[in-house]
């Protein structure tokens, strides 16, 4: 599996080279690269975000530069995940599915969160998941892509030590409501 991540502050992906995600990685199990936004800004104070059009508080992620990585990045075969607060719970049975893609992408907004004309144009090109890990709201999308990352790739074949301790998960099919952990 491919998984990239795109955000302004890609530092704050090094967890996922610790634990059994790191190990993942280095096992050639699943490949994770970062990419920062700014990269694809144009101008020299590296602009993305600007306040929202319609008016309010705060500030927006602009397309632009959202367009410029994602068209490098995003192929019909590719599960766009949009982590935001307003978006469909995360669940097991959605890492179950996912982990069965070839490729995703997060894209980690910030701010307001991430101008809704990209979730809305990449709708026509891939699948677009705009997700959330709970009723609460984060500085970011960071945070939220961990959590998936990390459920996700556990569920990989060979990731975990024992294939059988998916089985035995809390959330797995087989646990039959019962939490384990």
């Amino acid at each position: 599996m491919k998984i990239d991540v795109v955000t302004i502050f890609p530092q704050y992906l090094a967890p996922l080279q610790l634990s059994l995600v790191g190990k993942a990685i280095e096992s050639n199990l699943i490949s994770v690269a970062v990419h920062d936004l700014r990269d694809a800004t144009s101008d020299p104070h590296r602009t993305v975000d600007d306040t929202p059009y319609g008016g309010g508080p705060g500030m927006v992620m602009l397309a632009e530069p959202w367009g410029k990585v994602l068209d490098e990045l995003v192929t019909a075969e590719s599960v766009l995940v949009i982590p935001t607060p307003s978006g469909a719970v995360f669940t097991q049975e959605i890492a179950e599915s996912l982990a069965q893609r070839p490729h995703l992408v997060f894209g980690c907004g910030r701010y307001e969160g991430i101008d809704a004309r990209v979730a809305q144009h990449y709708q026509t090109k891939t699948t677009v998941l705009e997700l959330s890990i709970g009723d609460y709201v984060l500085a970011g999308g960071e945070v939220a892509a961990l959590v998936m990352i990390e459920a996700i790739a556990r569920l990989i074949p060979g990731v975990l030590g024992n294939s059988q301790s998916v089985f035995d998960d809390s959330f797995a099919p087989s646990a039959h409501g019962r939490l384990l952990e």
